[in-house]
């Protein structure tokens, strides 16, 4: 067993109030973080719809401005709650999903709506790409695994897209590039920069400077000439922590708050959910939700063959670290089931029961690939899963429980081999399993992960992405103090944890 580390915690301060603007690709929120130099309190202040909509040439594109309104009432509404809690506001960061990004002309206006990166106009130009300049020689400089929608992916479709088009496309009329939080926080400040954890996504990134990679730059710029001012239109870096500005006099007007101001954070939202995992010195994580990011907190990046054939990534983290890990299928297919069940049923699925019942389902019946690609798309999940039990020449699971032990038998699997392979290929002994966001809620996936692996499982907070948001900023500001450890120290007093140990049986965690 591995007992958490017991830490003297400093005296409470006075409360002061955080922040965090967490969008993610289906919806967003505005959450006030109370810290005390100690803990953190999290009060929801606004939750708003997201999603990609479909533009007039029948594009996705992302409804920004829909998600600019959804935050200036939940700023308003933060604004309040913290006038009643009688907290100053000190601080505002922006966190968000991967890869996507705005382009702004001339005057600082959006050309259009950004795309969003399940749009089609990247089938295949991945694969262009490379033959130009190769997967091992991007890895060996970006150490980022094989996505076809990474940012400069987007970019090369983009020029494709202006020249084919018979006028100016987005790119043509651009003359800078924002991420999305990036570009938030440029609507809330006036000031654009881009902060490092979510342009370590791109493609773009040197990954060992930990800033824009001159020579692959270069060399895009030289592949696809539509590209050569890309670097004329890449904003400043910047690490979180860093003050970008205060609140530009008109959404103070639109939100009632002062001249707060506006801290870059680990603005992928991965980055800041890593960043409230409570990880001990060898431990392994598990961002869980429809996606799962399983991996290893390392001080450098795996830049190995090894490493790139096994498709790991190497993204950037906090205080100069990196998160080394694999996309692996997360709870999108029990989600997707769920939802088809409820639709059968007329009436939405009792998905504790259903849980428990699949608890009592015997293990081991098969493991299907959920990382297949037909696992991919919504619609008729059940019969997807069933179809792929029957490959395997293995008795059908006849009923929902079934079949829902089928799917968690089979991620926990898919989690431990991510594990094991990134312990062996960054040489680390891992010693347990950290699993925060909603997934570490599932006491079932949770238990299951634990035999899996063989190593015990530490579950929460549910809440990290918005955590590690607030502790940032409240570093910043002087109100906690200390390095990643410290920080950390704050979330396991802050958050309920639990343990699940290689056994049926689980404790509370300490």
């Amino acid at each position: 067993m591995v007992e958490p580390v017991e830490t003297p915690q400093p005296p409470a301060a006075e409360p002061s109030g955080f922040v965090a603007i967490d969008l993610g690709a289906t919806s967003g929120r505005v959450m006030l973080g109370v810290v005390d130099g100690r803990r953190v309190e999290l009060v929801e202040c606004g939750r708003f719809a997201n999603g990609p909509v479909s533009d007039e040439r029948d594009a996705l594109r992302w409804d920004v401005r829909a998600l600019w309104r959804g935050i200036l009432d939940g700023l308003r509404s933060a604004g309040d709650v913290a006038r009643e809690r009688g907290v100053e506001i000190r601080g505002i960061g922006v966190d968000s999903w991967a890869v996507d990004y705005g382009l702004l002309d001339g005057a600082g206006e959006l050309v259009a709506d950004p795309h969003c990166y399940r749009d089609a106009r990247t089938d295949g130009v991945a694969d262009e790409v490379y033959r130009q300049i190769s997967f091992a020689d991007h890895y060996a400089v970006n150490g980022l695994q094989h996505l076809p929608f990474t940012t400069e992916f987007q970019l090369v479709a983009g020029v494709s897209t202006s020249s084919t088009s018979g006028g100016p496309g987005d790119w043509a009329r651009a003359e800078q590039l924002l991420l999305i939080p990036d570009l938030i926080a440029y609507w809330l400040t006036g000031r654009r920069v881009a902060e490092v954890t979510n342009v370590s996504t791109t493609g773009l990134l040197d990954a060992r400077s930990r800033d824009w990679s001159a020579e692959l730059l270069d060399r895009l710029a030289a592949a696809r000439p539509g590209l050569a001012g890309l670097r004329d239109r890449l904003p400043e870096l910047v690490e979180p922590g860093t003050a970008v500005g205060h609140l530009l006099p008109e959404v103070r007007e639109a939100t009632g708050l002062s001249e707060v101001p506006v801290l870059a954070v680990a603005s992928h939202d991965t980055a800041s959910a890593v960043a409230a995992a409570p990880l001990g010195a060898s431990a392994a994580y598990i961002s869980s939700g429809t996606w799962s990011l399983v991996g290893l907190e390392l001080p450098a990046p795996v830049l190995t063959e090894a490493s790139r054939a096994a498709n790991f990534t190497n993204e950037l983290g906090l205080d100069g670290t990196v998160r080394y890990l694999r996309n692996v299928m997360g709870l999108w297919v029990l989600d997707e089931c769920v939802r088809d069940w409820s639709a059968a049923d007329g009436a939405p699925v009792d998905l504790a029961g259903l849980l428990a019942a699949a608890g009592a389902e015997p293990g081991g019946r098969c493991l299907v690939d959920v990382d297949g690609d037909e696992f991919l798309a919504p619609g008729d999940m059940p019969r997807r899963v069933s179809d792929a039990v029957a490959r395997l020449g293995v008795e059908l699971p006849e009923t929902r429980p079934a079949l829902v032990r089928v799917i968690l038998d089979s991620l926990a699997a898919a989690s431990a081999r991510a594990i094991s392979e990134a312990s062996a290929l960054a040489g680390v002994v891992v010693d347990a399993v950290h699993v925060v966001g909603g997934g570490s809620q599932n006491e079932l996936l949770c238990r299951l992960t634990a035999e899996a692996a063989g190593l015990p499982v530490i579950a929460g907070p549910v809440e990290a992405t918005a955590l590690g948001n607030v502790l940032v900023q409240a570093r910043a500001a002087g109100v906690v103090s200390g390095d990643l450890t410290a920080l950390r120290d704050v979330v396991r007093a802050s958050s309920p944890l639990r343990r699940y140990d290689p056994t049926p049986e689980t404790e509370p965690a300490k």
